[in-house]
């Protein structure tokens, strides 16, 4: 019977690898379609701009605030002993569908080219009302790839819609990669302790930067927050005792807006201040430097005329079960300094990736007929894109992906837009530049 199930999983396996190489064909097909007017992007964004003056770099300043200890102690006497990601990931209770089981609209999301390798979509009732943002994986925690023994991807969701105080809401998916004919995941809502940890709040927050580094989860923050990113340790997970929809202490118990779990925030990373501080709209790991980096993007609107600013800040050398382990460096005050800073003449940029000095990212194109959007590659040298087969059209990447994780055990990107979670060798991105 095993050797029956194995064989069932390397035909579907087959046939699913079949299937998403038809739809890229179709989706390149409906591409050479578009007129060139509407299909070719205006404009390289050029090479990168080394930015090493005090004015460039001084505003990307990142200030150290960890929550006390006595606060995360006291909810985890009042909530329970905390638990990590190996229970979580025990309890999951909802399933991801393959390409073949996803809508036509579902499967528009994903690139025309290069062509996605694996490909799963959401259940549309389970996430009705919330908008898809950061991807980090245990590619990102541990360089062998898994977290313990399991491997695990991490997406990040913002509630959009539904009642007004539920608006702002954001929840990460633990999903179960094992056997990647069936992902299966749950919902841990993240939260900030408040009031010395007798209560949370809900982290109130656009979702579109996240990565899980050793045992920590760094998480972006928008810019109505005065802290650019938000701390959550991947060893401290509460269970909720209710199942009501409010967040935090209620009548019997604490309640994670009806989910099994709540995150508790164990710091946060504050901004340097000023009118000139971006926050970072996407971030991403880089395992090609020494120390580990984290890279980071700046959000630019898409009718804007400023450029968006590229940066990285180097993790702590702290090993796992350091204190530091997961944090960034920062000098005796607590701060953490941008080790590179570029310029780039990119606009409405979303993902980033950077990868051995070369940066990968993703720009939307809200209002496209097509619904694509481009992945250019820039260095000091200057831009490439993916191109949509023999044509010039580069309108070719996914539409709608913030945030761009690599799994260097594997060799594999990956990304989520809209209802569609995929992924593809980062080789094939290189394959697909002009």
């Amino acid at each position: 019977m095993k050797h029956r199930g194995r064989h069932r999983r390397r035909r579907r396996g087959r046939a699913l690898r079949a299937f998403l190489a038809g739809t890229a064909l179709a989706l390149t097909a409906a591409a050479t379609m578009i007129s060139a007017s509407q299909a070719t992007v205006s404009g390289s964004p050029g090479a990168l701009k080394q930015l090493t003056s005090s004015a460039d770099i001084r505003p990307l300043r990142l200030t150290e605030e960890p929550v006390p200890q006595a606060s995360l102690d006291r909810l985890a006497e009042e909530m329970g002993r905390p638990v990590g990601v190996t229970t979580v990931l025990e309890s999951t209770d909802r399933s991801l569908r393959d390409a073949i089981d996803c809508t036509d609209a579902e499967r528009r999301a994903l690139p025309v080219a290069p062509v996605a390798t694996s490909a799963y979509c959401w259940d549309a009732d389970d996430t009705r009302g919330w908008q898809a943002g950061a991807i980090t994986t245990s590619g990102d925690a541990d360089d062998d790839g898994r977290w313990g023994a399991n491997r695990v991807i991490l997406s990040g969701w913002t509630h959009s819609g539904g009642p007004a105080a539920d608006k702002g809401l954001a929840r990460v998916a633990f999903v179960d990669a094992d056997d990647p004919g069936h992902l299966t995941y749950t919902w841990v809502l993240l939260v900030v302790p408040v009031d010395g940890g007798r209560d949370y709040r809900p982290l109130t927050s656009h979702v579109s930067g996240m990565v899980w580094y050793q045992g920590k989860l760094l998480v972006t923050a928008d810019d109505g927050d005065g802290n650019a990113l938000y701390v959550y340790d991947m060893a401290r997970i509460q269970r909720a005792t209710a199942t009501d929809e409010a967040v935090g202490r209620v009548r019997g118990g604490w309640s994670a807006h009806g989910y099994r779990y709540a995150m508790p925030a164990v710091g946060s990373y504050r901004v340097a201040g000023g009118e000139d501080a971006p926050h970072p709209g996407s971030v991403s790991l880089d395992r090609s430097t020494a120390p580990d980096s984290l890279v980071a993007s700046e959000w630019t609107l898409d009718d804007g005329d400023r450029r968006a600013r590229l940066w990285r800040y180097s993790f702590s050398p702290g090993s796992p079960g350091d204190d530091r382990a997961g944090l960034l460096a920062t000098d005796a005050a607590g701060h953490a300094d941008a080790d590179e800073v570029y310029g780039t003449k990119a606009d409405e940029v979303r993902g980033v990736l950077s990868y051995r000095s070369t940066w990968y990212v993703s720009r939307t194109t809200d209002g496209a007929r097509d619904g694509h959007g481009t992945l250019w590659r820039q260095d000091g040298d200057g831009a490439k894109a993916a191109k949509c087969g023999a044509d010039e059209t580069h309108r070719c990447w996914s539409g709608q992906t913030e945030s761009l994780s690599y799994w260097e055990s594997t060799g594999e990107v990956w990304t989520q837009s809209g209802q569609t979670l995929f992924a593809l060798p980062l080789a094939s991105i290189e394959k697909a530049l002009e």
